[in-house]
């Protein structure tokens, strides 16, 4: 599958993980991130846009630190997952934001689990799809078969990566390796950020400028 409309976007040290100023939105094509997931559904990044897109992936030998990294972010930001049946884990509502106008929607954050698997044959896509049915059997795992996610973000092999991607669908950084708590607070600040730089963008929408005659 080509990864159209994505840029290439170097993997980066979260210590030099920098958003892009807001005066640069815009001026980038948004990313796509196309895929299929265990249930053979075709799923996209842009079908997503107004929330903010997490992305985490990894290599067939970092699935399940990437799994684990996947489920702590979206119960960071959707605490009440934690005590959910499996069926509702997923629909949650999301932490709010201080200081957000009333009556204006939140952008949620969208934790979307990637295994890296390019390595597979197309004869053995089905025996992939069937065995995470089997180990996530009602939160969609996306299944990067076509090799997209390492040479159009970067990748530490056998690691978790985390791509962040803001409201507009613009790649805003990719963090990769272990994230060990205070660099998961880090991530987590960052990821509010995004969702607050949503506002001025609500604000139009829902208030937009009078017409005149």
């Amino acid at each position: 599958m080509p990864a159209a409309s994505v840029r290439l976007f170097p993997a980066l040290a979260l210590a030099a993980v920098a958003l892009l100023p807001a005066a640069s939105w815009g001026q980038e094509r948004p990313v796509n991130v196309v895929m299929g997931d265990q249930f053979n559904n075709r799923v996209e990044t842009a079908e997503l846009q107004g929330d903010v897109v997490v992305l985490v992936y990894a290599g067939r030998h970092g699935a399940e630190a990437a799994m684990e990294l996947g489920r702590t972010l979206h119960t960071r930001f959707h605490p009440t997952a934690a005590g959910a049946e499996p069926t509702a884990w997923s629909t949650q509502p999301v932490t709010n934001l201080a200081g957000w106008p009333a009556g204006m929607p939140v952008p949620d954050v969208k934790v979307i689990p990637i295994a890296c698997v390019p390595e597979v044959p197309k004869a053995l896509h089905g025996m992939v799809r069937r065995r995470l049915k089997q180990e996530s059997p009602v939160v969609p795992v996306w299944l990067d078969f076509e090799d997209v996610m390492r040479p159009s973000f970067g990748m530490v092999a056998d690691e978790p990566n985390v791509l962040l991607i803001d409201t507009r669908g613009m790649a805003q950084g990719v963090i990769p390796g272990h994230l060990d708590q205070r660099k998961l607070d880090e991530v987590a600040v960052l990821i509010d950020d995004l969702r607050k730089r949503a506002l001025p963008d609500i604000r139009t929408a829902s208030f937009p400028a009078p017409v005149r005659q």
